[in-house]
């Protein structure tokens, strides 16, 4: 009875969770973080979804189980805004699944589709599930990179020539999370194109898909002819409308895929809580300046931190998308990896950010940061950041007022 079971020995421990569990017991201590570290939305939904929501909820019918792959009229919502976004036509009935959150979705399909000892090809770095949902039903994972260039596709190439079994599945993530990177339609279609030469089957994490900046919004793979003959997508409510906690997402696209997803969801529950996809509806087919207003709210962000933490004197990409930055170890402190200043930015200048390390080897050197703070949040993490590389002996530039 000493052994640790099968799949939990598959899995390492949470490295992410190091830190969070050092910031709760941080802030049961009083002191004041500055949380960069979850993407965990600050904004409240849109007023009308909180009334649907309660609206519905006091209808005594309301209370039961509700439907497993989603109620109809949430299913026709999403096929909707697919339409409207994308130009995409999907069929409710068998080209839409509502999942709790795109992470479950994700995990759902992995169970229904992995077989034990399938190789599944996935980036690294990426969002945990992206791997951990194949390895917890069996698979192996075989990396590829996340930069959508040239050695990408190389690395495409040479992961089903010399993988043995071949690789069945890809996942693919843009916006990237932790990454932020983006993809044009041109990718999309050479992806397309190269799954159907290898009959791969590709899953693609739309999550972030309308928290882009500088006029560019972010493709759907199934833009592309013939993308759901081979691709299934995911997107979820939780970053678009600020219902994180809310847990709805959706999976879109080829009929066989949803139809396995939809079979072993069957098995495993009854569905969200109906008001909560009603107030879903709500959100989906209700006034949309809230998406406009959000994305514009990440943005102001986004310069906020570039330009603070640069004159702080750690200099930060600006990401194209996404609610994330994914910032290079300030270059004197790179020798501590990205646990160990990850563990000083918070106990020293009370700042939490991800490490990189805990999404893929890969990540190592880098840390992610959520914009998840209002700007003035922003800037004092910036200037807290600033004392604490000067103690570290880092040159930076002026003094810490000017930040």
């Amino acid at each position: 009875m000493s052994e640790e079971f099968y799949r939990i020995k598959r899995l390492p421990p949470y490295v992410i969770a190091e830190v969070n569990a050092m910031r709760a017991a941080a802030r049961a201590g009083g002191e004041d973080i500055i949380d960069l570290g979850m993407g965990n939305p600050d904004l409240p939904p849109p007023d009308h979804v909180l009334d649907k929501l309660v609206e519905v909820a006091k209808k005594p019918d309301a209370h039961g189980y509700s439907q497993s792959k989603g109620i109809p009229g949430l299913r026709r919502a999403q096929a909707n805004y697919y339409g409207r976004r994308f130009g995409v036509d999907l069929d409710p009935e068998t080209e839409v699944v509502v999942t709790m959150g795109s992470k479950e979705g994700l995990a759902s399909l992995a169970t229904a589709i992995t077989a034990p000892g399938d190789v599944i090809l996935a980036p690294n770095p990426s969002y945990p599930i992206h791997t951990f949902g194949f390895i917890i039903a069996g698979a192996t994972i075989r990396a590829v990179p996340t930069t959508p260039d040239e050695a990408y596709f190389e690395s495409l190439e040479r992961a089903m020539h010399f993988t043995v079994p071949r690789p069945s599945v890809l996942v693919v993530n843009y916006p990237s999370n932790p990454t932020a990177e983006t993809v044009d339609l041109a990718f999309y279609e050479r992806l397309v194109a190269f799954a159907k030469k290898h009959e791969l089957w590709v899953l693609s994490d739309l999550a972030y898909s309308e928290l882009y900046y500088d006029g560019n919004p972010t493709p759907s793979i199934l833009q592309v002819k013939g993308g759901k003959d081979v691709a299934v997508e995911f997107t979820s409510l939780s970053k678009t409308y600020s219902m994180a906690g809310w847990r709805i997402g959706f999976a879109v696209g080829n009929r066989k895929l949803i139809a396995a997803m939809t079979r072993v969801k069957s098995y495993l529950d009854y569905g969200a809580f109906t008001p909560i996809q009603a107030a879903a509806c709500a959100a989906l087919n209700g006034p949309q300046d809230i998406v406009e207003r959000n994305r514009q709210l990440y943005h102001k962000r986004r310069d906020v931190l570039v330009e603070s933490f640069g004159r702080a004197g750690w200099d930060i990409p600006s990401p194209k998308a996404s609610m994330f930055a994914w910032a290079p170890l300030p270059p004197a402190l790179a020798h501590l990896g990205s646990l160990e200043f990850s563990k000083q930015l918070l106990t020293e200048a009370k700042v939490a950010v991800a490490p990189g390390v805990g999404y893929g080897e890969n990540g190592e050197g880098f840390v992610r940061i959520a914009m998840v703070e209002n700007e003035q949040r922003l800037r004092q993490a910036a200037r807290n950041i600033k004392r604490y590389l000067q103690s570290m002996g880092v040159n930076t530039p002026g003094s810490a007022k000017a930040v």
